[in-house]
C-alpha cells in the first residue's frame, strides 16, 4: 500500500476516533446534566416559572462539579457586522452542550428550531430541550445533536 493512501486512511480512522471521543465526552455530560434536571424536577415538580428552574439546574450543575455559563449572550453575526440582538442561552455546560428551559404545555417545533438556532450560532454539536412543566421528566426532555 502507498504511504499516501496509508495517511489517508490513518487520518480518516484517527478523525472517527476523535469525533467517538468527542460524543461520549458530550454523552457524558448530557448525562449529568439530566440527572441534575431530574432532582430539581423531583424537589419542584411542574408549574413554575422556567427562571425558577434555571437557577435550581444552574445551581445543581455547579455542585456536580460542572462548568456552566447562565444566560449567555449570543450574537449574530451576518455578514460583516455583527448584531447583539438579545439571544441568550439559558446555560452552556462545559462549553459543549446548550440546556434550553421550557416550562410549557408541550414543546413546540419553534421550541426545537430555536435550540437548533442558538447551536448553529454557537457552534455548539449538542443540546438539550428541557421542559420542567411535565409530570414525568423523562417526557419533557429532547435530547438534539448537529
Amino acid at each position: 500500500m502507498s504511504s499516501v493512501v496509508k495517511n489517508s486512511s490513518q487520518h480518516r480512522e484517527h478523525a472517527e476516533t476523535r469525533r467517538k471521543k468527542y460524543i461520549m465526552i458530550e454523552n457524558q455530560i448530557t448525562e449529568k446534566i439530566i440527572g441534575c434536571a431530574i432532582e430539581v424536577h423531583k424537589q419542584l415538580g411542574p408549574g413554575l416559572l422556567e427562571s425558577a428552574y434555571e437557577e435550581c439546574l444552574y445551581y445543581e450543575l455547579q455542585n456536580a462539579g460542572l462548568n456552566v455559563k447562565k444566560q449567555l449572550a449570543l450574537p449574530l453575526v451576518y455578514k460583516e457586522i455583527k448584531l447583539d440582538n438579545g439571544y441568550r442561552i439559558d446555560l452552556l455546560v462545559e462549553n459543549k452542550v446548550i440546556v434550553e428551559i421550557k416550562s410549557v404545555d408541550a414543546i413546540a417545533d419553534i421550541h426545537k428550531a430555536q435550540l437548533m438556532t442558538y447551536m448553529k450560532l454557537a457552534n455548539i454539536k449538542v443540546g438539550l430541550l428541557i421542559n420542567f412543566n411535565v409530570t414525568k421528566l423523562k417526557d419533557g426532555i429532547v435530547r438534539w445533536v448537529i
